[in-house]
C-alpha cells in the first residue's frame, strides 16, 4: 500500500507541478516558442483547452488552469483516501486543495531559483530551459536587484528571495493546521 501511495503521490504532484508551470508562464508571459514551453502547453492542452470554453480569464490569471491545479488536488486526495480507506471529508480536501496548490508553487518556486543560481556557474551561451527559468524568476528577483544590488559581480538578490520564502513558509506554518503540509 506504501508504494501504491508514493506512486500516486508522485505522479500527481508532477502534474500538478506541470499546471503550475503553465499558469506561471502565462502570468509573466514567457516565450510560449520555448521548447520547455511548449512541452507544458502540450501536457495540459488537452483538459484547460475544454476548461477555458466554460471558465474565461480573469486579467492575466488563466482561471481554467488555475481550477485544473485545484482539481488536480482534489482527486489526488480522494484517491489517496479511497486508498486508505478512510471517509471523504470533502471540506478538509478543498480546504487542503487551496494550500497544497500554494504550497507547491512555492516549492517549485524554491527550486527554479536553485536551478537557476546553480546554472548560472556553467552556463555557456544560449540554453532553452535556462532562459525559462530567467523569464519566470525574474520578475521577483528584479525589484530585489534593484534595492540591493550585485556587489563585486555577486548577485544577493536569490538569498534574499530564499530567506524571505522560508520566513513565509515559517509564518504559514504557525497558521495552517500541520496536516496541510504532508
Amino acid at each position: 500500500m506504501n508504494a501504491m501511495v508514493f506512486l500516486v503521490n508522485t505522479l500527481f504532484d508532477l502534474y500538478l507541478m506541470v499546471v503550475i508551470l503553465r499558469i506561471w508562464l502565462q502570468l509573466v508571459r514567457a516565450d510560449f516558442y520555448n521548447p520547455f514551453s511548449q512541452f507544458i502547453v502540450k501536457a495540459t492542452h488537452p483538459i484547460v483547452a475544454p476548461l477555458r470554453r466554460v471558465l474565461p480569464p480573469i486579467g492575466k490569471l488563466d482561471s481554467a488552469s488555475l481550477v485544473l491545479a485545484f482539481a488536480v488536488v482534489v482527486v489526488k486526495m480522494l484517491v489517496l483516501t479511497l486508498i486508505a480507506g478512510a471517509t471523504i471529508n470533502l471540506p478538509t480536501i478543498l480546504a487542503y486543495s487551496v494550500v497544497a496548490v500554494i504550497k507547491n508553487a512555492g516549492v517549485l518556486f524554491f527550486w527554479m531559483l536553485l536551478i537557476r543560481a546553480i546554472l548560472s556557474w556553467f552556463n555557456q551561451g544560449y540554453n532553452p530551459f535556462i532562459m525559462v527559468i530567467s523569464q519566470l524568476t525574474e520578475p521577483v528577483l528584479a525589484p530585489v536587484r534593484r534595492v540591493i544590488p550585485p556587489i563585486g559581480g555577486l548577485d544577493l538578490s536569490v538569498l534574499v528571495v530564499f530567506i524571505g520564502l522560508n520566513f513565509i513558509n515559517m509564518l504559514l506554518a504557525q497558521y495552517v493546521p500541520f496536516w496541510a503540509f504532508i
